[in-house]
């Protein structure tokens, strides 16, 4: 009988029972959206943000005073100590590794370069060319890594390099080979030697001495690179190369990190010395890049691992006022939802007030009245909370695929969450007008007072 009336009641008011449905389809359709996009943007931002460059650098702990303004390091390159390039497999193995997403060694060196272009016959000049550091003056080596394939301590590989540190730099032509005498060259530099791609160029020490050019390697240049910093004035080879020209066989001076982080609140700056033992594991299991630099010194001896704060900051004030953005429209659909039940379910219960009258003078109490018709709602909250989630769906792929390129895979999570707002929603909008109709007399309402 229960089921019955309740159906009937269905059949009998379907256009109140549309209107609420379709509040709460619009108003979870939107709650769905912001949620599957909240619940992705967090690593989707953190992917974007690694355009930006890396956002933890590592120096030896024992290297000299830093020398930094405006976050650019103004050391002389062959100043302080250096780490041994043996030990970065382990970035791999922290608690944290999946979340480091790449890393490049860098070794800087300064190198007098004889230019090879075609237009010049080096080689019938090759007895009698002799160069100098002091003319043509020395220029900037980096030594670092590009599309390396590293071995890991668990038999698998992992490719990374600046290539995917800095993905921001630009290169006209193609990334060095490692393994093949190579290099990308400034496009500053290339412009003021007049260097191309396909030209070769002689590397020979900064040392004062007299260099031949049948003594220096030789290196190709694959492409030109543009980064608007002084990397555009440098040569960039392979890392063995630099170490082999430096003399530092197995040694790196500085490492790029690039790993996805969550934005650090107050509990994250904290000092880790100064917590307790349950905080300090709380802290050390959130991908915070505090504690992920932690990580980092622990397994690297002698190494300080220093946060990037320009872009590690940025990303975490984005990420918040994106996750505020849409935390504001959930509770806005939220409460126009429960407006507009709590106005359906009015205006419902007023039309039905002499249904309801005639119900308890049959005797029917107050709880099994505010029962009947709050069951009426939740069915309704279900329907609407399913079509809902159904339209949020489709406006969550519209808005990943346009703001992304990749839309968020529909949650189970999600669902039950919907659902239960759904629900919530319906309950509190339809709460006052359903008390109000538990309190009806039946005497006044049959004498039609």
């Amino acid at each position: 009988m229960f089921l019955r009336i309740v159906a009937d009641s269905f059949g009998r008011r379907p256009r109140h029972k549309l209107l609420t449905g379709a509040a709460l389809a619009l108003g979870m359709g939107v709650v769905t959206a912001a949620l599957s996009v909240s619940l992705d943007v967090g690593d989707r931002l953190a992917k974007e943000f690694r355009g930006l460059g890396a956002n933890l650098l590592v120096t030896p702990q024992a290297d000299s005073l830093p020398l930094e303004i405006g976050g650019a390091d103004y050391r002389p390159v062959n100043a302080g100590a250096y780490l041994p390039e043996a030990d970065l497999p382990k970035l791999k193995t922290i608690f944290w590794h999946n979340n480091i997403i790449a890393f490049a060694p860098i070794l800087e060196d300064r190198a007098t370069v004889l230019v090879d272009v075609p237009s010049v016959d080096l080689n019938s000049l090759r007895s009698n060319v002799i160069l100098h550091p002091a003319e043509p003056p020395p220029v900037s080596i980096i030594g670092t890594w590009a599309q390396h394939k590293l071995s890991l301590p668990d038999g698998s590989s992992f490719v990374t390099g600046v290539d995917r540190t800095n993905p921001w730099w630009q290169v006209q032509g193609r990334w060095f080979s490692e393994g093949l005498s190579e290099c990308v060259v400034g496009q500053a530099l290339a412009r003021r030697t007049g260097l191309h791609i396909g030209d070769h160029v002689y590397l020979g020490g900064s040392e004062p001495r007299v260099l031949l050019q049948s003594s220096l390697p030789q290196f190709l240049v694959t492409g030109l690179l543009a980064t608007g910093g002084a990397e555009d004035d440098a040569i960039i080879l392979p890392l063995d190369a630099a170490q082999h020209l430096s003399k530092r066989p197995g040694q790196y001076r500085k490492l790029y990190v690039s790993a996805l982080t969550k934005p650090e609140d107050d509990f994250a700056r904290r000092d880790p010395k100064t917590m307790n033992a349950g905080e300090f594991e709380r802290w050390s299991c959130s991908p915070y890049v505090s504690s992920i630099a932690y990580s980092i010194k622990q397994i690297l001896p002698g190494a300080d691992v220093r946060v990037v704060r320009r872009i590690a900051e940025g990303e975490g004030q984005i990420l918040t006022r994106v996750r505020m953005l849409l935390w504001l429209v959930t509770g806005a659909a939220l409460l126009a939802a429960a407006l507009a039940v709590g106005a359906s379910s009015a205006a419902s219960v007023i039309e039905r007030r002499t249904e309801i009258g005639l119900m308890k003078a049959l005797g029917a109490g107050s709880g099994t009245v505010g029962f009947l018709l709050a069951a009426e709602q939740l069915l309704l909250a279900f329907v609407g909370g399913g079509v809902g989630y159904a339209l949020g769906i489709v406006l969550a792929r519209l808005v990943g695929e346009k703001i992304f390129g990749v839309a968020p895979a529909p949650s189970l999570i999600v669902f039950s969450v919907i659902i239960a707002l759904a629900a919530g929603v319906t309950v509190l909008g339809s709460a006052f007008p359903l008390h109000r109709a538990s309190r009806y007399e039946p005497a006044p309402i049959l004498r039609g007072e």
